[in-house]
């Protein structure tokens, strides 16, 4: 890849804290006068990112009950065989945004133009905290090319507020250990970002959001409480979900919620699998261009221009092997 091409392959178009005494699991649907609205069921469309098929549920619309994420993208799963060519995604920029890698299944491999190099695996996240522009790239990983193997996780990216658009960029990798866990009878709950239950995520993020990898028995119901201010949604991997006013969830949808109340309501009608996330809304004007996220026209034609400067890097080391 020529170091001057603009790289448009991942490319978008267009720590809150919870009240611990609302967290419940029995079977059987309900009404409940604090239970948050559904507003819009959405379904994941496939889109092909490099050679990495993808299930891409939201990018840069929807942004008024999503923020502060701005795109939602579900990598496989998708066998390996040991051996075969990586499924990869070549050295592109970010700017503003912070894409966020989650991995249910399988390794990765990232490298980036901040000298960062190395596998992760099956319970790892990993932020690229862009800011004022980087460039890494991804593939899948070293083990799962020796072994073979399931291959399948999120990419979901955080905006960045605009006081962090040209802050230093900065890359982190954190373990299940960083995380916290909520459990009780015909659920668990890994807390990847923000607080739920008295237990709280180690990760820091620069402005209140969190992420909820949740498991469900067939039977269960389960009551999510939620900052009535922040913005709510569910990506439902696989099993099937009763939501409030009895709407279904199925795999592969996501589901908007209104603000303005508390609970999500949900049952189980099978075993289920899936992410809750939200925050605080940044408020904020959003233009985007291919993997640049910011505040106006100005600041993305000065991205667009600092990476044909080469000021992000040099793609051509970080796609070298």
């Amino acid at each position: 890849m020529m170091r001057r091409k603009f790289i448009k392959g991942s490319a978008i178009l267009g720590m809150g804290v919870v009240g611990s005494s609302m967290l419940v699991s029995k079977s059987g649907m309900y009404h409940d006068k604090t239970k948050r609205k559904v507003r819009q069921i959405l379904t994941a469309k496939g889109v092909a990112v490099g050679t990495l098929p993808v299930m891409r549920a939201f990018a840069g619309n929807h942004k008024d009950y999503v923020s502060p994420y701005v795109l939602f993208d579900e990598f496989g799963p998708v066998n390996i065989e040991a051996g075969s060519d990586p499924l990869r995604v070549d050295a592109h920029p970010h700017a503003g945004v912070t894409p966020t890698t989650y991995f249910l299944a399988g390794t990765g491999h990232h490298r980036d133009s901040l000298d960062y190099d190395f596998q992760i695996g099956k319970g790892d996240f990993m932020m690229f905290n862009s800011g004022k522009g980087a460039i890494h790239m991804e593939e899948s990983g070293q083990k799962i090319y020796e072994e073979g193997g399931v291959y399948h996780g999120f990419q979901i990216w955080l905006n960045m507020p605009s006081k962090y658009k040209f802050a230093d960029p900065t890359t982190t990798v954190n373990r299940e250990a960083d995380m916290a866990q909520v459990k009780g009878k015909g659920y668990s709950i890994q807390v990847v970002l923000g607080a739920l239950d008295d237990q709280k995520s180690s990760i820091e993020t620069l402005s209140p959001a969190f992420y909820y990898h949740v498991k469900m028995d067939e039977d269960a119901r389960l009551d999510i409480p939620t900052e009535p201010d922040h913005n709510a949604f569910i990506y439902l991997i696989k099993g099937k979900l009763e939501l409030e006013g009895a709407k279904a969830l199925t795999d592969n949808q996501l589901v908007l919620y209104e603000r303005g109340d508390t609970l999500i309501n949900l049952y189980a009608e099978k075993a289920s699998e899936f992410l809750v996330l939200g925050g605080t809304p940044l408020n904020e004007p959003v233009f985007s261009y291919g993997p640049f996220v910011m505040n106006n026209e100005e600041q993305i034609r000065l991205c667009i221009n600092n990476y044909h400067k080469g000021l992000m890097g040099n793609p051509d080391l970080v796609n070298a092997h």
